[in-house]
């Protein structure tokens, strides 16, 4: 075994201790995993693939947050160290994150990465640390959320983890080398490479690029995932039109897209919404959140002539 392999095993394993220990004292923490497993999963056909939709009523309270400057205002971040809960114990991860159970969990093992000071969500500058993250946890896919595409926390920089027992977008992606999926209802770039520093010039490529076309001084709107495998990583990045579709500001569903939900785990709290989703209405979410094929095809035309 390697010396990086080595590592990686210490890591998986401290943190399924931490998961162990985190539920005997974190009743929050406990009531989450218990949620987790009894939350119902149905899958639904689009076209050639499948999303499984997941009812889990814990997640109302992510689903509903306000992320408007004026409520980031109001409240305490709940992502800084002196306002976790007491039972929360983290494990460091490089000299700037820590690695927490999250006690909303959405699948298996679901973790919080967050940063130790108190900065905004932005992912420039951050490539290395989400491909780290994945090479370092093996079987997990690590995600990024913009702070207007699901970032419940868009005040303080973060990622998400969580196991790839049930990851969608890994097997429909599988022999694609990209960097498009075709027919898959919601646009995204796939990148597949081994060379680190390659593979994180061509994310910031597609960041600058995306924020050209859709006019965005700052962070343009995206949703990214990244896993590690077999000595090479594989990123989808989504961008994004909008934050969150018309049903939920008009009330008709209660669902707030984000990268999970683009990977083909598509999270609602309320039962109302878990019987009547068919795949029409979620291929139509998805077509209305990300950007237009118009745009899209604009964005991969530019990131090939770069390359």
């Amino acid at each position: 075994m390697s010396p990086l392999s080595r590592s990686e095993t210490i890591l998986v394993r401290t943190i399924e201790g931490l998961f162990e220990r985190q539920r005997r004292v974190w009743r929050q923490l406990a009531d989450g995993v218990q949620g987790l497993a009894a939350a119902e999963t149905r899958p639904i056909t689009i076209d050639w693939f499948q999303v499984f939709v997941r009812h889990i009523p814990h997640r109302m309270r992510s689903t509903m947050a306000a992320v408007d400057p004026a409520s980031i205002a109001r409240r305490a971040c709940f992502l800084c160290a002196s306002n976790m809960p007491g039972e929360g114990e983290g494990i460091a991860f490089g000299k700037d994150f820590t690695i927490y159970c999250n006690p909303l969990p959405v699948v298996e093992h679901h973790l919080t990465i967050v940063h130790r000071e108190h900065c905004p969500q932005r992912i420039q500058g951050r490539f290395t640390n989400m491909l780290d993250l994945a090479a370092a946890l093996p079987g997990y896919f690590i995600v990024y959320n913009g702070p207007e595409c699901g970032a419940s926390a868009p005040d303080h920089l973060h990622f998400q983890a969580g196991s790839r027992k049930l990851f969608p977008i890994e097997r429909d992606t599988v022999g694609m080398t990209g960097p498009l999926v075709p027919d898959y209802r919601r646009n995204v770039l796939l990148f597949r490479g081994c060379d680190r520093s390659a593979l994180v010039q061509r994310m910031e490529r597609a960041v600058e690029k995306l924020a050209l076309i859709t006019n965005q001084a700052a962070e343009p709107l995206v949703n990214i995932a990244v896993f590690h495998q077999q000595g090479a990583w594989v990123v989808y990045l989504f961008p994004r039109s909008k934050h969150r579709p018309e049903a939920f500001h008009s009330g008709d569903l209660m669902v707030s897209p984000a990268s999970i939900d683009l990977c083909g785990i598509f999270v609602v709290p309320r039962r109302q919404d878990f019987e009547k989703l068919t795949g029409e209405t979620i291929g139509a979410i998805f077509d209305e959140i990300t950007i237009s094929t118009d745009q899209f095809c604009q964005l991969v035309a530019r990131l090939e002539r770069a390359d």
